[in-house]
């Protein structure tokens, strides 16, 4: 460990009260000036550490400070994370990151994205500083290896997450959406790997974007919003992160229940969109692999599926 993070360290596990330059220097078993070349060099990245004669460092109980050193250290399992101050995206990023041979679990986090992506195509709006843009690379078990049930997982991990840390309580639009008070503040893009020689899914990328304190949106940017909670961007990306890796290891039966709890659109009359046709109908249940079961006009009950329809709730 570099000594500015092992200064950071210090300071993070003593955060109510100024330590010395001394003591620092006692603690770690280095020279007073080489502390405080690593005080400087930890402003310099952005930290915030009072510094006060006769009474020593304090570091700053407000920092939101996002890098790698801050979300590894939190994280519950063994992962690679990927840090980035600009990207294109976050699953863009993984996909080259495994062509280059990585196999183990992976995370990708950017302070910002030039070009998100959702689905459909459209573009994931990821202003530098204000939202969360992460993707979780996981080598699944079998059940996992639909993608309806990976994104599933991906939204109940972040709603899960929201709630440890706030007092929110977000809902999910089918399939793939977290809205909160009735606007979308998290898109999910869920991308399969496939090794060629075998034909079968070797990796799933699990791309998250959480409008965080974003208060602007793009004119095309319909209906969105920011959870504005007094939340700290590496410590909702290690929730999040801690929670969709505990789900994935212990199956999707699991979560579905807690899925169907939080799903904006059971019960509420919908249109689906499939092949360019408007249908309505009603959402009546979600099925034990994520699809959702709508009964139409004549009493005929289908089950929708992803990459199939958009569904729109009826204000």
């Amino acid at each position: 460990m570099a000594l500015k993070e092992e200064v950071l360290k210090y300071l993070s596990d003593n955060s109510s009260e100024y330590i010395s330059g001394e003591e620092l220097a006692h603690s770690l078993g280095k020279s007073r000036t080489a502390v405080w070349k690593a005080i400087k060099s930890l402003q310099a990245d952005g930290y915030r550490i009072d510094a006060v004669t006769n009474r020593g460092y304090m570091l700053d109980a407000d920092n939101d400070i996002l890098n790698a050193q801050e979300i590894k250290k939190s994280l519950s399992f063994d992962c690679r994370v990927e840090y980035y101050k600009t990207l294109d995206s976050t699953n863009n990023v993984a996909k080259r990151i495994i062509a280059e041979g990585e196999d183990d679990v992976l995370l990708v986090v950017g302070e910002e994205q030039t070009a998100g992506r959702g689905r459909q195509g459209k573009s994931f709006y990821s202003p530098v500083g204000t939202g969360i843009y992460m993707s979780l690379v996981v080598h699944p078990m079998i059940e996992l290896q639909n993608a309806v049930t990976a994104t599933t997982a991906a939204a109940v991990a972040v709603c899960r997450a929201i709630e440890s840390l706030t007092d929110k309580k977000p809902m999910i639009k089918w399939v793939n959406d977290v809205y909160l008070d009735g606007k979308k503040i998290c898109g999910i893009l869920t991308e399969a790997v496939t090794d060629f020689e075998t034909q079968t899914v070797s990796s799933i990328i699990i791309g998250i974007g959480i409008n965080l304190t974003t208060k602007y949106f793009p004119r095309d940017v319909q209906n969105a919003s920011c959870l504005d909670a007094d939340v700290k961007r590496a410590e909702l990306i290690v929730a999040v992160a801690n929670e969709l890796n505990r789900i994935v290891n212990s199956g999707y039966g699991e979560f579905m229940e807690y899925y169907r709890a939080h799903s904006l659109v059971v019960g509420e009359d919908i249109v689906f969109i499939k092949n360019g046709v408007s249908t309505s109908a009603r959402a009546v249940g979600i099925d034990d692999f994520g699809g959702l079961e709508v009964e139409l006009a004549d009493g005929t009950h289908y089950t929708l599926r992803s990459g199939e329809i958009t569904v729109r709730k009826i204000n």
